[in-house]
């Protein structure tokens, strides 16, 4: 659809390579893929297959699967990654500050006592502590072994 075309999401899921588009998981309606420009290590996302940016038109299959993963992920990346704490949370509608407001998302942020988190609002800059190719590797393979 003309929608799709722009959309970040819909491109990454339709290419071959995973790791190339970052993508950690795929499953039957609703994939994981991890944060190009993260807020911090490990911050991954859960999103829907199909193009939909409003929560109420989820079908239930895809709504339960969402759910269903934001689990999963949230115990992979404490697993994999220890935080301390996380922070979840979807933007809906370009006004509450989604960038990418034609497609559902769910945010995964790991957080740590003490990490510079706050470095984005203050600073428009971003500290990330581990390269994306590492953590990538150790998330995936913990998605393949669960």
């Amino acid at each position: 659809s003309e929608k799709e075309k722009g959309c970040i999401f819909c491109t990454r899921l339709k290419r071959r390579d995973s790791l190339k588009n970052l993508i950690l998981y795929r499953g039957r309606k609703v994939f994981v893929i991890m944060n190009k420009f993260p807020y911090n290590t490990g911050h991954v996302m859960v999103v829907p297959m199909r193009h939909v940016g409003q929560l109420e038109r989820l079908t239930a299959e895809e709504a339960s699967e969402f759910m269903a993963l934001i689990q999963r992920t949230a115990a992979v990346v404490k697993k994999v990654l220890r935080p301390d704490a996380m922070n979840l949370g979807m933007n809906l509608g370009r006004s509450s500050g989604a960038g990418i407001p034609g497609h559902l998302h769910m945010h995964i942020v790991p957080r740590w006592n003490g990490d510079t988190n706050f470095m984005p609002i203050i600073g428009k800059t971003r500290v990330i502590s581990v390269p994306l190719g590492p953590v990538y590797k150790q998330l995936r393979a913990e998605f393949r072994n669960g």
